[in-house]
């Protein structure tokens, strides 16, 4: 007899599949993850940019924990790119957080004036750049 038949394991307990206990938790970060979201949801439409890091951890939450989930936001990178750019930034391990609020900002503005912005406005946005570019330097 060779001692290649014979199945050797490093450690001797026997192996363990994953428990009640572990799907259980899984779910729990799953439906937190879904509240989270939610939240976001309905903060997203008050002034600035609020809801957009809400549902970016929810989101965080969601795929860590959720295949399908996984799926779903590659499906949706592919079909609507400049929507889930964002969430996507802020998901990064070092997220880029001043940027993503200005850059929905600005989307948000082209929204609600459609026409030339006025000189005021052009003048308001320059100190604010100039602001934020002093804050985070």
């Amino acid at each position: 007899m060779t001692l290649a038949l014979i199945p050797f394991r490093a450690d001797s307990r026997p192996r363990q599949r994953p428990g009640l206990l572990r799907r259980a938790g899984r779910l729990g970060m799953m439906s937190l993850g879904f509240l989270i979201i939610g939240l976001g949801i309905l903060i997203a439409p008050l002034p600035g940019p609020g809801g957009v890091p809400v549902i970016a951890l929810g989101l965080v939450l969601l795929l860590r924990n959720s295949w399908w989930a996984k799926r779903q936001f590659i499906r949706a990178q592919y079909a609507r790119p400049k929507w889930v750019y964002p969430f996507r930034r802020l998901m990064r391990k070092n997220p880029e957080i001043a940027p993503v609020f200005w850059q929905q900002a600005l989307r948000a503005e082209k929204v609600v004036l459609r026409k030339r912005p006025s000189r005021q406005l052009i003048r308001a946005r320059k100190r604010i750049r100039r602001f934020f570019r002093k804050l985070f330097r």
